[in-house]
């Protein structure tokens, strides 16, 4: 009797002890489950924004209403009640169709709220997007940036040894200040990069109803063909003017070879 309780107390530890081996296996083996089980993209994977943004609308507005609606714009580009913002260039134009225009850089989250206060007791007739991809430009400034900072650090470590040459110092000074200025214009090329892809680029242009834009530019083109006339006249003026007088040096020169000639036929009779 009680070598049965004996076996069957080794057999509960035998059983005991193999369970924990199977956990003890299994665990390692859930840790690297978990680890090479992907998660969710970090904000660091996802792809950086290289495109650049121009937005152009052409609004359809009563006449009397252009020239406060453009200084409406403008408040609001200056007040940054749109996001971040700056006036590029205002233009407006009289005659007997007024018009005029506003192009701002702005967050992209002011495009559409412009728009709109644009739009408000208009119509907005068309309205055009175009995006430029900067990535290998983006790139390409990166890079070289890269490498001119190491060259310039390289440099000042250089500078630093001792017993350096008064020769080699003349030839360094002149290097760090090339790659400085070379470093000084890709740092400008990638801030204005970064400006336009975190801003966008927007023209509000204000029409009365029932003028088209082609319509408008054939009147601006009419308008100013006497002008045209007069400038391609000045430029035929001194094209003669300069000709002149080599017409009438070759006109001479011809003239003495003639005798020339002439005089010698004159001498072999």
């Amino acid at each position: 009797m009680r070598a049965t309780h004996w076996s069957g107390f080794c057999l509960l530890a035998l059983l005991l002890v193999a369970c924990d081996r199977e956990r003890a296996a299994s665990a390692p083996a859930a840790a690297v489950a978990d680890v090479m089980e992907p998660g969710p993209p970090k904000p660091a994977d996802a792809p950086r924004r290289t495109l650049a943004y121009e937005h152009t609308v052409t609004i359809k507005l009563a006449e009397a209403d252009i020239p406060r609606r453009i200084d409406a714009m403008q408040q609001a580009c200056f007040s940054q009640s749109v996001g971040a913002c700056e006036v590029l260039d205002v233009q407006q134009r009289g005659g007997d169709h007024p018009s005029g225009s506003i192009t701002v850089r702005v967050v992209p989250k002011g495009v559409d709220l412009l728009i709109r206060q644009a739009g408000q007791g208009g119509d907005v007739a068309e309205r055009t997007t175009r995006a430029e991809d900067l990535a290998e430009a983006v790139a390409d400034n990166a890079l070289r940036r890269s490498r001119l900072e190491k060259e310039h650090a390289r440099l000042l470590e250089f500078q630093d040894k001792p017993n350096v040459k008064l020769e080699d110092m003349l030839k360094l000074s002149e290097r760090l200040a090339d790659v400085e200025a070379q470093l000084d214009v890709a740092n400008q090329q990638s801030a204005q990069q970064q400006r336009r892809i975190q801003t966008q680029l927007l023209t509000l242009q204000f029409q009365p109803p029932g003028v088209q834009a082609g319509g408008s530019e054939i009147g601006n083109a009419l308008r100013d063909s006497t002008q045209i006339a007069a400038t391609t006249m000045a430029g035929l003026i001194r094209v003669l003017a300069a000709l002149v007088p080599m017409g009438l040096i070759a006109g001479v020169a011809w003239a003495l070879w003639r005798m020339k000639r002439r005089w010698r036929v004159a001498q072999g009779d």
